[in-house]
């Protein structure tokens, strides 16, 4: 857990958690209750005041299938006795596969605490931040959604796939007057990753991670 200081003002601890989530899926009556419960207990342990949770293959592998258990698996934490003192909430889930040149299954999901009173988020339309207040769930088709920014990455990066839901999808905030930014980003598929052990089969794994996002960035943003 991290925790961050501006001059002035007290720390704010941070709970920043990323996990590829496309195995609960596939066994959602098994799995769903041991990863949530897994999740809350290190809520309560951390005891943080905001929490930033990324996923990746949101609706699993079977998605056409498996999407429908998505909404249960939020609200199994916008309900929860655990978080109940977390009032505002942001969730931004990817599940439209109906739009596969847009579709990334990335899902970012927001629980700020009730003493945070001074919180707001990026309006990437408006250029500017605006108040967060209460909870807002925002799933399926989220193109148009302004609060956050999403981006699939192009084919081409993926020349050994017929298709992928690789991409981006970010949120910029203002915590107690200091801008941060979360980033999602779901990386190169497994072939990609032994691809790239090949020539280098002791770091392979390792540039995959942390140099092709980089150029991956460029490519997208400039």
């Amino acid at each position: 857990m991290l925790k961050f200081k501006k001059m002035g003002s007290d720390k704010v601890p941070l709970l920043l958690v990323t996990a590829n989530v496309g195995s609960i899926f596939e066994e959602p009556s098994v799995m769903l209750p041991i990863w949530t419960s897994e999740f809350l207990q290190a809520v309560s342990r951390m005891d943080p005041k905001f929490i930033a949770l990324h996923l990746q293959e949101v609706g699993g592998k079977a998605y056409e299938k498996s999407m429908q258990y998505v909404q249960d698996f939020v609200q199994r934490l916008c309900e929860c006795p655990e978080l109940r003192l977390f009032d505002k909430i942001r969730t931004f889930l990817d599940e439209d596969f109906s739009s596969p040149e847009k579709f990334t299954a990335l899902g970012n999901m927001y629980f700020a605490h009730s003493s945070l009173t001074d919180l707001k988020i990026w309006d990437f339309d408006l250029k500017a931040y605006v108040d967060v207040q209460g909870k807002e769930i925002h799933s399926g088709n989220i193109e148009k959604v302004t609060t956050k920014e999403k981006a699939k990455f192009p084919q081409h990066f993926f020349l050994e796939c017929k298709w992928s839901r690789k991409g981006i999808l970010r949120t910029r905030w203002m915590i107690r007057g200091t801008a941060v930014e979360f980033v999602n980003i779901h990386l190169f598929h497994d072939a990609s990753n032994l691809l790239a052990m090949e020539p280098f089969p002791s770091v392979g794994i390792i540039l995959s991670i942390f140099v092709i996002p980089t150029c991956i960035l460029r490519n997208i943003y400039g």
